[in-house]
């Protein structure tokens, strides 16, 4: 396999710390072996499972930093195109956090920067790893529930009681269409390989970000609709109805977390109206953010494809975008 990369991590975020870090810890090929953090308390929190881990006192320092190979970004929305081309710029192949920008013209810049560093770069969209929605994708492309119909989803929490969290606020690129409509218009792409064609969006509005949104969407051969929400009770739930059935993923978004990864396949196979036959497979040990970083890794490593690159996340902002401005 050879050396490991050496992993850099810009910032203590606490989901660096309970998810990521550790992820790039387990992951074969992968080595944690630096952190970016004034803050000792955030040091002492990556030191606790990888105790030789070192500190840089500023982001400039880690990008710096000869011994790191790739670096993950996980700051505010607002900071990640600029700091995604500050670590292009300093060599480094990165890979940052969603959405990795506010506007799909910011990724047209993140793609030049990236081709004129000759290095990977490319946004955390962990769910593509996951291989209950490769599973997905590829059922759905052998016809398992016929001709597709209709897309529906949902992806939910309640932090009205953290006014001052960054995804309750404007000026740091806060709203639950950044924070997760990104799962349920960028699943559906990837699930289906199609592109909206028209798009509408209702949106309710606290302090200047989206904190429940309702997208309709018209793709070539099927209706889309997905409603992300940060005022309301933890629900996520993905949904292909086809003339044949129904594929339905019960825990499409934070599995392992929110629930068991679970594919269900309905399909009526006696005809006639009566109740449909269901199969389910089950992942119960799949880490996708494990499985991203050993992706990542073997794109530098292999110089094989990375699944997720920065033209499909700029469809996924497109989208996007298109909701905003039709709620606008």
């Amino acid at each position: 396999m050879g050396d490991p990369v050496r992993w850099g991590i810009l910032g203590a975020a606490k989901f660096a710390i309970n998810h990521m870090g550790p992820a790039i810890h387990a992951a074969q090929g992968a080595e944690l072996a630096a952190v970016a953090t004034g803050r000792e308390a955030g040091a002492a929190a990556f030191r606790a499972f990888q105790p030789g881990i070192a500190v840089h006192d500023s982001y400039e320092a880690l990008l710096g930093d000869p011994g790191i190979d790739a670096v993950y970004i996980p700051l505010p929305n607002h900071l990640h195109v600029d700091w995604t081309k500050a670590a292009l710029a300093a060599g480094k192949p990165v890979l940052c956090e969603k959405p990795i920008a506010m506007a799909a013209g910011e990724i047209d810049g993140l793609i030049e920067a990236r081709d004129r560093a000759g290095v990977l770069a490319a946004e955390a969209y962990m769910i593509v790893h996951h291989p209950q929605w490769q599973r997905a994708r590829a059922l759905l492309a052998e016809g398992a529930i016929g001709r597709l119909l209709g897309v529906d989803g949902v992806f939910s929490y309640d932090n009205s009681a953290d006014p001052g969290n960054i995804r309750n606020r404007a000026e740091t690129g806060g709203g639950s269409l950044p924070d997760i409509g990104v799962y349920t218009c960028g699943s559906a792409r990837f699930a289906t390989g199609e592109e909206p064609e028209a798009v509408s969006c209702e949106i309710e509005w606290e302090n200047g970000v989206d904190v429940t949104a309702h997208v309709v969407a018209q793709f070539p051969s099927f209706r889309f609709q997905a409603t992300t929400s940060m005022r309301r009770h933890p629900r996520q739930e993905m949904s292909f109805h086809g003339e044949e059935g129904v594929l339905r993923l019960t825990a499409p978004f934070n599995a392992g977390v929110f629930a068991e990864a679970r594919l269900e396949l309905h399909r009526n196979v006696h005809g006639g109206g009566r109740a449909a036959a269901v199969t389910v497979e089950r992942w119960p040990d799949a880490n996708h953010y494990v499985l991203q970083v050993e992706a990542f890794g073997r794109s530098l490593r292999e110089g094989v494809d990375y699944p997720c690159p920065l033209e499909f996340s700029r469809g996924t902002q497109r989208m996007l975008d298109m909701a905003f401005a039709a709620a606008r």
